[in-house]
């Protein structure tokens, strides 16, 4: 089974880089599921929206993840209860709508795609690890293709998540930094993992925004409106092939620059 991820799509640039570069993918590399994380796929860059939602499913995006942006636009909340292929953090306090996971059927076998949230520098959330361990627990024993988008901050939490789950989930992959990082490999008992496979948008802002604007806030610590950036774009993704059993054969990076 081979699964493709697209990392953090980033603003209007971002959605309309996926409609130009997914196509050429999905024919060369033949994915039979493709999830993107969506938390910042509103055209200015924060949330998610209906139509920034159709317009990924129109491109050939099958699953969505969300992140610390999750709640940014008002008209998400109907949005990530309506549709079970949007899937926000588990560790979320109890009670939010959506759902912290979702069970699809891929090449005549269940996989599922669980999001998570990281609490290093990231605010409030309940325990990523305990979790992920109420999940498995929740998960039919049958299901072996279990796919985990971990959106935090700290290298050192994501890889300390990706051991605990090594051999009991199919792939951990990170989001959120929108950069990506050059860490793929197989963890000892066959999970895939990659730390950050960064951000699909605008290229020469920072984390997608105007440079400018962000550079200001950084020298006078003033509130400023974030817009997201113009100019040369880049598409950031993984390809994870896992076997029969779950357990990850490959991972590899994906970086196209415009």
């Amino acid at each position: 089974m081979k699964i493709l991820f697209i990392g953090d799509v980033t603003g209007k640039p971002g959605l309309l880089f996926v409609k130009d570069r997914l196509p050429q993918l999905i024919s060369e590399f033949h994915p039979d599921l493709v999830i993107a994380n969506a938390e910042n796929s509103a055209v200015n860059g924060r949330g998610i929206t209906a139509s920034s939602v159709e317009y990924l499913y129109d491109c050939g995006v099958e699953i969505l993840t969300l992140g610390n942006h999750v709640w940014d636009q008002r008209e998400a909340l109907g949005v990530i209860q309506a549709d079970e292929r949007i899937v926000r953090p588990a560790n979320l306090p109890p009670g939010v709508p959506g759902r912290g996971y979702t069970v699809c059927r891929v090449a005549g076998r269940s996989v599922a795609i669980i999001s998570l949230i990281g609490r290093t520098f990231m605010g409030l959330a309940d325990c990523p690890f305990r979790a992920i361990d109420q999940i498995f627990s929740q998960l039919d024993p049958a299901i072996k293709h279990i796919f985990i988008d971990f959106h935090g901050e700290a290298t050192s939490e994501k890889l300390a998540l990706g051991f605990y789950v090594d051999g009991r989930a199919s792939v951990v992959v990170g989001t959120h930094t929108h950069v990506q990082t050059a860490d793929e490999r197989i963890l000892p008992k066959g999970t895939g993992y990659l730390t950050d496979v960064g951000m699909t948008g605008p290229r020469d802002g920072i984390l997608g925004m105007k440079r400018e604007v962000v550079i200001r806030r950084f020298l006078d610590q003033m509130p400023a409106r974030f817009e997201v950036a113009d100019g040369p774009r880049q598409f950031s993704a993984v390809l994870a092939v896992l076997d029969d059993q779950g357990s990850a054969r490959s991972m590899e990076r994906i970086y196209i620059a415009e």
